[in-house]
C-alpha cells in the first residue's frame, strides 16, 4: 500500500480532507472537487493497515458527520458526481480515463462517506445529510433531500446496466454495485427485519423501479462472466508531475490509506472467511442480488427483483411474456447453468442457485431436463460429503437443492444411468466406478451418520430423509456399498433405539424405590428414533415393491443383516411395514438354503436375480407412494436475510464493518 503507521497518522491535518470535513460549505462549482478528485489508490485488503486507517481518520469522519448538516458538502459532492455520470458513457466509448478515473474517485468517495453515516445514524438522519443548500421553507426542505438520495440511486443502476464494461469503466462498475450494497446495510445495525425502509421504497418505486429487470439480468450477467478486474494501472490515469491536487497534498501511498479507510474489508472474524476474488465484480454482484431479492414485499407490491428473479425466461425461449409480469426477461440459461454448476464452492452461488430451482419455473424445468446433470449434482455433493467444514446454512442448501431436485420421478431415474469414474474427494472407499444416484445415497446417509453423532439436527434429518425417500421407488442397480451404507445406517439405528429403551427400562426401575428424581424423557427420545427407523423401513420397503428385479445388491445386503429386522416384525409402529421386508427375507433365504451351503457372492447374487423374477409380485402389499416436497417455512426472511447479510459481511469485496456494530446477527452466525 505504500503507507507506513507514521504517514497514516498525519491524515487528519491534510488540508483537501479538513477543507470537505470543515465548516464552510463547497459550491459544486468549486475548482476544489477537481483537486479532490485527483488521486491514484488501489484497494488494500491487509486487516491491520485498514485498522490503522480507520483510526487515524476518525476525526475526519466525526467533523463530517457534525458539520456536513449545515455545510451539505456531501450534497454538493453528490452533485457534481451526478453531473459527471452523463457524459460517462461517451466516455468509455472516447476511451476518456481522466474523466472516467475522476468519476469514480467521486463515487468511491461518497460510497465511502455513505458506509460511516449509515453505520452511525438513522435513515431520517441520513436524509438530512443529502440537503445540500438552503432551502425557502420546511416543506421544500424534505423533498429536496430525498430527490437527491433517489437521483443517486437512479444513476447507480443506470451506471451499472448502461456503461459497457470495460478494463477503464470495471473499477466506477464495481463502485457501483458497491455503493447499492452500501446504501441498503442499515438492516445490519437493527436486530428486527427491515420491513419499512426509505431506501427500499426508493428501490421499488418511482424512478428506480422501470430498471428492475435490467439491473437482475446485468447482475447475473457480471455472475455468469466471472470478468476479471483489468491489472493495476489499465484504469488509473497518471496525473502530469506539475498537476496540483490530493496526489500532491500528501504522498500518493498515504492517499491510497485515505479514501480506503471507509472501505474495510477482512477485519477481525471476517479475515479467516475472505477467498482471493477472482472476479471482484462478479462477487460484488452476486452480492447485491441475493440483497435486492430478499428485500421485504412492501404493504402495496410485491419485491419486484424477487418478481424478476421468478419469471425471466431462456433466450432461446419465444413463448410470450405474461402481461401481468413486467419485470420479465430472457437470458441464457446455458451460460447460467455452467456458471452455476462452476461456482458452487461459495454459500451465494448456492443460495442463487436454490432461489432459481425453488422460485423459477423455467429454469427448474431446463435444469432437470439437462443430460449433464451430474456437473451441478456433484459440486452439491461435494459441500455436504465436507459437512464439517462448512457452515450449517450451506449444508441446509445443498440439501434442499438436492430435495427440490428429487421431487422430479425423471432426475431419479437418470441419476442411475450416469456413471462416474475415480471419485477423488469420496476418501472412506475407493469409488472406482459408481453411478450419480449410488454417490448421492452414499453421501446423504453419510450426513444423516455425521448428523446423528454430532450435531443432532432434526431438520437435517428429516431432509435427509425426505430425499432418499423421494429416490428411493426409482433406485437402480444400486452399487454393492451404497446398499451395504443403507442397511448400516438400520443397524446404527436399531442399536441406538436398543440402547434408548435399555435406559428408559433401567431408569424406572431405579425410580421405583425413589419419589424425589424426576424421570429423564426418554420417551421423546424413543419416539423420535422410531420415526426415523419407520421412515428407513418404508424407503427399503418403497425399493422392493418398485424396484427389486432391479437391486439385487439391496437384496443381498438385507439377507447378510437379516437378523436385524427381528425385533420390528412384531412391534406395534412398524408390523406393517415390515411384512414386504419379511415376506422378501423368506422367500431368498428359502431359495438360498435349497441351493445349498457356501455359495459365493457370485453364485448368492445369481440366485436372488432369478428369484427376482419369480417372486410373485402380488405378494407384496401395495403402500402409498412416498413423496416429499419442499416448502418454505413462514417468514422464510427470518432466515434468509441474516443470512445474506452474514454473507455479505464475510465476503463483500474491500468491504468492512466494525463487528461490535452488527445487530442482525451474531459473529459466530456470520
Amino acid at each position: 500500500m505504500g503507507a507506513n503507521s507514521s504517514s497514516i497518522s498525519e491524515l487528519p491535518e491534510n488540508e483537501y480532507l479538513q477543507k470537505l470535513s470543515g465548516s464552510e460549505p463547497i459550491s459544486e462549482n468549486d475548482p476544489f472537487w477537481n483537486q479532490l478528485l485527483s488521486f491514484s489508490f488501489t484497494t488494500p485488503t491487509n486487516s491491520a493497515d485498514l485498522k490503522l486507517l480507520e483510526e487515524a481518520t476518525i476525526s475526519v469522519c466525526k467533523s463530517l458527520v457534525e458539520k456536513n448538516p449545515r455545510t451539505g458538502n456531501l450534497g454538493s459532492l453528490i452533485k457534481v458526481f451526478l453531473s459527471r455520470t452523463k457524459e460517462l458513457k461517451i466516455s468509455a466509448e472516447c476511451q476518456n480515463h481522466l474523466f472516467i478515473w475522476q468519476a469514480h474517485n467521486a463515487l468511491f468517495i461518497i460510497c465511502c462517506l455513505l458506509k460511516v453515516f449509515i453505520s452511525r445514524m438513522s435513515e431520517e438522519e441520513l436524509q438530512l445529510h443529502f440537503t445540500y443548500e438552503e432551502k425557502a421553507g420546511p416543506s421544500s426542505y424534505g423533498t429536496e433531500c430525498e430527490d437527491l438520495i433517489e437521483e443517486l440511486l437512479c444513476c447507480l443502476i443506470q451506471l451499472i446496466v448502461e456503461i459497457p464494461l470495460l478494463d477503464i469503466t470495471y473499477s466506477i462498475s464495481l463502485e457501483a454495485v458497491t455503493t447499492l450494497i452500501v446504501f441498503l446495510s442499515c438492516q445490519l445495525f437493527h436486530k428486527e427485519i427491515l420491513r419499512e425502509s426509505i431506501i427500499h421504497r426508493y428501490l421499488m418505486h418511482g424512478r428506480c423501479l422501470p430498471y428492475t429487470s435490467r439491473l437482475v439480468k446485468t447482475l447475473l450477467y457480471n455472475f455468469i462472466r466471472q470478468e476479471r478486474s483489468p491489472p493495476p494501472g489499465t484504469h488509473v490515469f497518471q496525473q502530469q508531475t506539475d498537476g496540483g491536487g490530493l496526489l500532491y497534498g500528501i504522498a500518493s501511498g498515504v492517499a491510497t490509506g485515505l479514501w480506503t479507510v471507509f472501505t474495510l474489508g477482512g477485519v477481525g472474524s471476517k479475515a479467516s472467511a475472505q477467498v482471493e476474488q477472482c472476479s471482484p465484480l462478479a462477487s460484488q454482484s452476486l452480492l447485491l442480488l441475493l440483497v435486492l431479492a430478499n428485500l421485504t414485499d412492501s404493504p402495496d407490491t410485491p419485491n419486484p427483483y424477487r418478481q424478476a428473479i421468478m419469471s425471466f425466461k431462456n433466450t432461446q425461449d419465444n413463448t410470450a411474456f405474461s402481461s401481468s409480469n413486467p419485470h420479465a426477461f430472457q437470458i441464457n440459461f446455458n451460460s447460467l447453468y455452467t456458471a452455476l454448476c462452476d461456482q458452487q464452492k461459495s454459500d451465494q452461488a448456492t443460495l442463487l442457485l436454490y432461489m432459481l430451482l425453488h422460485q423459477n419455473s423455467n429454469m427448474r424445468t431446463y435444469v432437470l431436463a439437462r443430460t449433464d446433470i451430474e456437473n451441478l449434482v456433484l459440486p452439491i455433493l461435494e459441500i455436504l460429503y465436507h459437512v464439517e467444514e462448512r457452515n450449517s446454512h450451506h449444508v441446509y442448501m445443498a440439501l434442499i437443492i438436492l430435495l427440490i431436485l428429487t421431487e422430479d420421478d425423471g432426475f431419479n431415474r437418470s441419476i442411475h444411468e450416469v456413471i462416474l469414474k475415480n471419485i477423488t474427494w469420496y476418501a472412506e472407499r475407493v469409488l472406482t466406478e459408481i453411478s450419480l444416484g449410488s454417490l448421492l445415497i452414499l453421501v446423504v446417509i453419510r450426513t444423516i451418520q455425521f448428523n446423528m453423532t454430532r450435531t443432532r439436527d432434526k431438520y437435517l434429518h428429516t431432509n435427509c430423509l425426505a430425499a432418499l425417500a423421494n429416490m428411493s421407488a426409482q433406485f437402480r442397480s444400486l452399487h454393492q456399498y451404497a446398499a451395504q451404507r443403507i442397511i448400516s445406517l438400520f443397524s446404527l439405528l436399531s442399536k441406538k433405539h436398543n440402547k434408548v429403551l435399555e435406559q428408559a427400562t433401567q431408569s424406572l426401575r431405579g425410580s421405583l424405590g425413589s419419589n424425589d428424581s424426576p424421570l429423564p424423557d426418554y420417551a421423546q427420545d424413543l419416539n423420535v428414533i422410531e420415526e426415523v427407523i419407520r421412515m428407513m423401513l418404508e424407503i427399503i420397503n418403497s425399493c422392493l415393491t418398485n424396484s427389486l428385479h432391479h437391486n439385487p445388491n439391496l437384496v443381498y445386503a438385507l439377507l447378510y443383516k437379516r437378523d436385524l429386522f427381528e425385533q420390528f416384525r412384531t412391534h406395534p409402529s412398524f408390523q406393517d411395514i415390515m411384512q414386504n421386508i419379511d415376506l422378501v427375507i423368506s422367500f431368498f433365504s428359502s431359495r438360498l438354503e435349497q441351493a445349498g451351503a457356501e455359495l459365493s457372492v457370485e453364485r448368492v447374487l445369481e440366485i436372488i436375480k432369478q428369484g427376482a423374477v419369480a417372486l410373485p409380485k402380488d405378494r407384496l402389499r401395495k403402500f402409498p407412494e412416498l413423496k416429499f416436497k419442499y416448502v418454505e417455512e413462514e417468514q422464510p426472511e427470518e432466515f434468509f436475510i441474516p443470512y445474506v447479510w452474514s454473507l455479505v459481511y464475510n465476503s463483500a469485496v474491500a468491504l468492512y464493518w466494525n463487528p461490535r456494530d452488527i445487530q442482525l446477527f451474531t459473529m459466530d452466525s456470520g
